[in-house]
Order: C-alpha cells, then structure tokens, then sequence
C-alpha cells in the first residue's frame, strides 16, 4: 500500500475545488474563520482545508433560501427541470474528476466512485423528468355538493444533511427531489467529505441556478448548526441520511417546531442463502452486496443467514473470494477494497470482529488491523457466529461478513427480523414462490430477491422500524418535498 504524492492530478484537481461556504450564490468565509482539515484516508495526510459555517453562517443561508424560496417555486416546472438536466450533464462530464474526488477524501476504491458518480448524476435526470409531474387531483365529493381539488405545492426551505459515505450520491438524491418540487435547500455535508458537495456547489454556480436555491454548508459544528436551522420557523422540511442515533436527536429537536421529516437512518441487512440458491449466484450477490463501498454503506449486508446443508460450502466459497480482493488507495489501478474513512470506523471494526471472536466465532479469513499509513482493516469472513453475537446487532459499516447456519424457512425469517433496523433484506433461492412469500414476511423497505443491490433512482428507497421515515427515489422521492393543499369549491 502506498500514499499518492502531493502533486499528482488527482490531487492538484481537489485543490480546485472552491472551499468556503456556498450562501446565496456567494463564496464567503465562515463569519469566524474557522477552517476544518480534510485528509486522505489512505495516509492520513491533509488535502485541503474548508470553512467551517457557525450558527450565524447558518442563519444567513436561512435568510438565502427563504428570500429566493417564492421566485423559485414559482419558477414553470419546465425551467427548473432544465436546470436539473444541465446538471445531470454537467456532472456526467465531469464524472472522472468528482470520481477523482471521491475516492481522494473519502477513500474507496475508483470502480466504487465510478459507480456514485453515475448513481448520483441520474437522480438529476431523473427529477428533471419529474419536475413536471407534480401531479394533483379533482373528484366530486361523496355527497355531491361539490368538488374535491387536490393540489401539490413546494414544502418550504429545506435542510439536508448527508453522511460521508456517498458524497455525491446522498446530495443529489436530497437536492433533485426538492428542486424539482420547488424548494429551496441548504445542504450540510460531513465535515470528513466536504470537498463533493462543495464541488456540487459549483457546478449548480455554473449551470445557472437563482441565488439562494442551493446553499453549501460544511462544518465541525453540525449539532449547532442544524439545529439552529431546524429551530428557525422558515425551515419546513429536514431530510438526514446518517446513524439511527443522531436521527433520534434531530427528530426530537424538530418536534419542537413540528418540521416535516424524512430520515434515511441505519441498516442491519439480513442475507439469506436457501439451500436450493445457485450457489454462484450467491456468492456473486454476497461480493457486491457486502463489499460494495467496502461494506460502508447502509444497504450492506451484515448479518449472513445460510441454511444448513450449504452454509460450509457458501462460507468457503465467500472466504476465497473476499481474500483475493487486492488492497490499497483507491486510485491505484487493480485496487479493489481501500481503506476505511477514518481511525476511528477501523478500530470500531476491529473490536466488533475481536468481540465476536471471543463469542466463540472463527475467523474463515482476515481479522486482524493491516499496518498503515491509511485506515485499512482487511475482507473478513466469520464462521460458527453464535446468533447473539455482538456483531449480528450493530452495523458493522467495514468488510466484514459473519456467518449463521439456519435450519427452516421460519427460522431464517424470525432470525432477519429479529433486529431494530428495517431497511434492506437480501433473499437467494430457486424457489420464486418461496422467495416472494419469504420477501413479503422480511420486515423491512427493500428486499433484494436474487439481486446484490437494490438502489435505483426510480425506485422509492427507505425502511422500516428505525431504519428511517419516508422514501427517498422514485415518484415518492419527490412527494417528500411537498405539502397537499384540499380546496373545496362549487361550479
């Protein structure tokens, strides 16, 4: 493993990235000067330096979004679809400098990048289509005496907040929806992956958006800030994608001002493998399913349920192919699994894995820290996990893949349930009715059956239980940033 020099491309392309806050079509520095360092998580060495917005910084982007909220909702839904698809294709153009990006600060592979970036600039596309489908309704009102006239109007000022994990991806997925409906947005990144959604900034600069409808706030004060925007009668809607923990502490603080709410909170994915599964197949889906992002991701499967007769085989097979993943940074060519986004998401991983060990798990592969520089921990797969190992109830959030041998249908059912999260349930079988009974029984938003991953733009995505709130995606994805206003009338 080896660190990329100062000078390379890549790197001199990050240094163009604006890096103060992003406030009514300003770049301005944070009103105290306050800077947040943001490093390279294969060395650990800095790339850049950002603003870091206070309270008052977050205000005046409430001041930005709100005096621009009424020229943009009014904006003809066909201009602002416009807008949306020149941002789709800027971005599709600049794909290899936001991969570039990515994989520079938040440390995944480029494949993996690759992949964000184009998931990202499709939800741009996407609401374009939409924009112009705000659709809403006219009936005759049961008793005859007049009309039902349903309408859909923009919610407000909105504040997004997104995780670290997908840059690109959890911005544009907040961003297209509400733009398209009419809202104005102030969006605040992880202050470990700020340079993409500042990146985003700019590319909204040059695509031509009003003043004020997007707005870019990094900062290392995000209970602060957010809540000083929430606590702001003018902001009506907050969409968090991030820990199940921090979205109870923001629900709490909006109840206080009743602000329409979408979480997309944490996962713990069952992946259950029958008996009857193609056997390839499955180990295909559990790779892509577990190792896309390196396991960082939400909708990674976590908990690995494997009947019987196969689970040996299916453990062995998943050990071979998780052990030939080659290691590094993520820009080096051949590179498949980089390193975690910080010292901290390793050393969590490592005592999760240490844990279930001494729980009586065997370590089929992997399982120890790798030396640095960078925060890598290497693909791992758990054998003979007891079923009520530590590692079976958190999210793992790494490489990590603990396996459970089950015996009936019930019980592999009772055994994904059996967990606070809701959000994605993985099912391979040969039997389609036993995978569609089985999928309708998994309490959770999203099943994958025979599929390793399940996100789409045109799809609505969310969970269950305290897996989150609402759906972000799809038709739904863009009703979250309306309000239904009922008019009664008589012609």
């Amino acid at each position: 493993m080896t660190a990329h020099t100062e000078g390379s491309p890549a790197r001199m392309r990050a240094a163009k990235v604006p890096t103060d806050l992003f406030i009514g079509g300003r770049w301005r520095p944070a009103s105290d000067g306050s800077r947040i360092d943001v490093h390279d998580p294969s060395s650990g060495e800095k790339l850049a330096d950002v603003a870091s917005a206070t309270v008052q910084d977050a205000l005046a982007a409430v001041d930005a979004a709100e005096q621009a909220l009424a020229g943009w909702a009014a904006t003809p839904p066909r201009e602002r679809a416009e807008i949306l698809r020149s941002a789709f294709e800027a971005m599709t153009r600049r794909a290899e400098e936001f991969a570039e990006l990515i994989v520079l600060e938040n440390g995944k592979t480029l494949t993996d990048a690759r992949s964000e970036v184009a998931y990202a600039a499709e939800f741009f596309r996407w609401y374009a289509e939409e924009a112009v489908r705000t659709l809403g309704s006219v009936q005759t009102a049961p008793s005859g005496s007049n009309k039902i006239l349903v309408f859909r109007q923009p919610v407000g000022v909105c504040v997004l907040v997104t995780p670290w994990n997908f840059p690109a991806a959890m911005a544009t997925r907040k961003i297209g929806p509400a733009l398209a409906a009419g809202c104005t947005v102030i969006l605040k990144p992880a202050s470990d992956t700020p340079l993409t959604a500042l990146a985003i900034a700019a590319l909204f600069e040059e695509v031509g958006v009003p003043a004020g409808v997007v707005n870019v706030l990094p900062s290392r004060r995000s209970g602060a800030v957010v809540s000083a925007m929430v606590d702001d009668p003018r902001v009506r809607k907050l969409s968090f994608t991030g820990s199940t923990e921090v979205g109870r502490v923001l629900l709490a603080a909006a109840a206080k001002t009743v602000v329409n709410c979408s979480m997309e909170l944490g996962g713990n994915a069952p992946f259950l493998v029958f008996a009857d599964a193609d056997l390839d197949e499955a180990v295909a889906g559990a790779m892509v399913a577990k190792m896309r992002n390196g396991g960082e991701a939400c909708t990674a499967a976590n908990r690995f349920y494997v009947q019987e007769p196969v689970a040996a085989e299916f453990t062995q097979r998943l050990a071979q192919e998780m052990s030939a993943l080659r290691i590094g940074p993520g820009l080096d060519s051949g590179v498949q699994l980089g390193p975690l986004v910080n010292a901290e998401s390793r050393d969590k991983v490592a005592q999760l894995v240490a844990d279930t060990v001494r729980a009586g798990a065997s370590v089929a592969t992997g399982g120890q820290s790798l030396d640095g520089p960078g925060f890598y921990y290497p693909p791992t797969v758990l054998a003979d996990v007891p079923p009520d190992a530590p590692v079976l109830r958190e999210e793992i959030f790494g490489p990590v893949a603990p396996v459970v041998a089950f015996t009936t249908e019930d019980e592999a059912v009772e055994l994904a349930n059996a967990t606070e999260y809701g959000l994605v349930s993985y099912v391979y079988t040969s039997d389609l009715a036993r995978g569609l009974r089985v999928s309708e029984r998994l309490d959770s938003g999203m099943v994958g059956l025979n599929r390793g991953v399940v996100s789409d733009p045109a799809a609505p995505f969310g969970g269950t239980k305290q897996s989150g709130i609402g759906r972000e995606g799809g038709h739904e994805g863009l009703l979250e940033f309306t309000e239904s206003k009922y008019v009664a009338v008589s012609w």
